[in-house]
């Protein structure tokens, strides 16, 4: 069947000391998740675990980023996670660290007979 996209959300996340690229990504998917409730699933008359959840994330670095642990902030769904080069590394004035910011978009599709 083929996989039908009905919508895509953003948020962003920081690491504000650690230089911890997987809790910026963590947190960058909870801002875009915390701030929506749609019930997608039930309007199609599915079970949420099979929602096809697309997860791209960018940072600086992104082979530092766990993907499992961010694919584990979801509750439901069928998530595969993609780091990628983006985001943004914010030097610190002190030397330490620099600042982590990752962007995510997250897509929801579901997999539909009779859609191409």
């Amino acid at each position: 069947m083929p996989k039908t996209r009905f919508l895509t959300e953003f948020g962003m996340g920081t690491s504000l000391r650690r230089q911890d690229y997987t809790e910026a990504a963590m947190r960058a998917v909870r801002d875009a998740l915390w701030h929506n409730s749609i019930n997608l699933a039930e309007l199609l008359g599915r079970d949420k675990t099979d929602m096809l959840i697309d997860v791209d994330v960018g940072v600086q670095q992104p082979e530092a980023v766990e993907v499992a642990r961010v694919a584990e902030v979801f509750p439901y769904g069928q998530v595969q996670v993609q780091a990628r080069h983006g985001g943004l590394d914010i030097p610190r004035a002190d030397g330490g660290k620099p600042t982590v910011i990752a962007n995510v978009a997250i897509s929801v599709s579901f997999e539909l007979e009779g859609t191409e």
